[in-house]
């Protein structure tokens, strides 16, 4: 009856203010700000293996920054998939920490890594063995020298798919246990090994677009056994016991499972989108001649976008990450109002973290767009897609993809998955392809491309924040069920309400 008293109190807004410490504002801090340098190293590498690529050989870096950009749409469809795992597994792992179950964290943990990995393995095998296939159905209407780029790319980049599962696994549940400066460090030295091995691979040994696919591909071993590493210290709450007799359980597995594939189903549905506008773009009437080859400006211009707004949701993706842990966490707890204060307190520091990183990417884009070695046609039809990104930037990232990671941490998983796919359908399909196909008339180009991502944020800004103003994200993660006296405060008002009738 106190508890009832209370949240009654509460409900008329009296003076008592419940403090919440799970997390300290050093402690979101130490967590976040390892993340966001962790996200601009990875994020920025896609970057800078442009502006390496884009030099790569003599005249315009087109075709070749073109292949690169096609490829990392395959990969990372794929690697999106591990990335889901890599949710689940967080998601799971920060709810058992939050409710001091840490024997069920450690059963999760080794299990999200065997699954992942063996499901990796497979998916090397398809990509190496169905390489000039996949290449030639999504991107057969580039150039020659684009498709053989490509190619080449693929066939090594793939290689890398086992490694990636390793690190996303470990990562996820290192930053579950609050070890956010951990995976920083990995990602810090696999940033300065990725640069070295370019520069090495490209400028002196001259390999062209195979020496940016080596570097990519070492930058990415190291990370990953380095993480390995560390979730098999003692030390750790939740730790991976490598030579420990291994069994699959059932119900761990369901129960990543149950969060990891819907999860993955919006991640491959929303990689799958960005492949298909590239493709509209890729056979449209777009291609011009230039010195007696065929080159398609708007496939590099939106290459170039595509790389330079990365570093505009550097802080936007970390913070999101982020966000699995901390709301996670007080959802084990089982305290709504914990739970609904974090996510208050998360969205707030989305927000001044995304605004201040478009700002900086929107002042820092004129003398990017300079450093690339394209076309003067394509730079100019890139400023164009990155000033229309970045204008709807500022409002619409923290709603369209924070609320998604806070509605995943309450385990709401279906929601997320049904409100994603059904945008990205919408508008960055649907709209996209009426704004670049040639019998619609309005034949914009990679400037229709970034029309329709724009508007698939804005839809799915209402779709997800209409989802948490219902309330009825709740339910998923069992919040109304395990609350405190729930039970015993519904019986109170049904007896109230039936004293009243008599």
């Amino acid at each position: 009856m106190v508890q009832i008293f209370k949240r009654c109190v509460l409900k008329k807004g009296a003076a008592i203010k419940q403090k919440y410490t799970l997390f300290t504002g050093k402690a979101l801090f130490m967590l976040i700000f390892p993340i966001v340098v962790e996200s601009a190293l990875s994020m920025s590498l896609g970057m800078f293996d442009g502006l390496m690529a884009s030099y790569a050989k003599s005249g315009a870096g087109d075709d070749i920054l073109t292949a690169i950009t096609d490829v990392d749409q395959i990969s990372n469809l794929i690697i999106q998939l591990f990335t889901a795992f890599g949710v689940g597994g967080a998601v799971i792992t920060s709810q058992f920490l939050g409710a001091g179950k840490v024997e069920e964290a450690n059963k999760s943990a080794k299990q999200l890594l065997v699954i992942t990995l063996l499901i990796s393995l497979v998916l090397t095998a398809l990509s190496l063995a169905l390489n000039h296939q996949l290449i030639e159905l999504l991107f057969g209407a580039a150039g020659e020298q684009t498709l053989n780029n490509a190619y080449t790319y693929f066939y090594i980049i793939a290689a890398a798919f086992p490694f990636i599962a390793v690190f996303n696994s470990c990562a996820a549940l290192l930053r579950a246990q609050r070890k956010s400066l951990n995976t920083m460090l990995s990602g810090l030295i696999s940033f300065f090994i990725n640069l070295a091995f370019n520069a090495l691979f490209i400028y002196v040994f001259k390999m062209g677009i195979a020496g940016v696919a080596l570097g990519t591909l070492i930058a990415r071993i190291f990370p990953a056994f380095f993480t390995l590493f560390l979730m098999t210290r003692k030390s750790n709450l939740v730790r991976i016991k490598i030579f420990e007799k291994f069994r699959f359980d059932g119900a761990k597995l369901k129960s990543i499972l149950k969060l990891a594939v819907p999860s993955g189903i919006e991640n491959c549905f929303f990689q799958l989108g960005k492949i298909l506008v590239i493709v509209f773009i890729s056979i449209a009437s777009y291609n011009a001649v230039v010195d007696g080859v065929i080159t398609n400006f708007e496939t590099s211009a939106n290459s170039v976008a595509y790389n330079i707004n990365t570093v505009s949701s550097i802080v936007g993706n970390g913070i999101n990450t982020a966000m699995l842990t901390v709301i996670g966490q007080a959802v084990g707890t089982g305290d709504i109002g914990q739970v609904k204060y974090y996510i208050r307190k998360m969205l707030l520091i989305a927000y001044i973290g995304n605004a201040c990183c478009v700002a900086f990417t929107f002042a820092l884009s004129p003398l990017l767009l300079n450093f690339y070695n394209i076309s003067g046609e394509a730079r100019a039809i890139a400023w164009k897609c990155l000033l229309i990104c970045l204008s709807f930037q500022f409002a619409t990232y923290p709603l369209s993809f924070g609320l998604p990671a806070v509605l995943k941490a309450n385990s709401d998983m279906k929601f997320v998955m049904g409100a994603a796919v059904f945008s990205m359908l919408l508008m960055r399909v649907g709209l996209c392809y009426l704004l670049t196909c040639d019998w619609f008339g309005a034949h914009w180009g990679a400037l229709g491309l970034w029309v329709g991502m724009v508007s698939d944020w804005c839809l799915r800004g209402i779709l997800f924040g209409g989802r948490i103003l219902s309330g009825k994200w709740k339910r998923s993660s069992g919040l109304l069920k395990d609350y405190p006296d729930y039970g015993e405060s519904e019986r109170v008002a049904e007896a109230a309400v039936e004293e009243a009738l008599k």
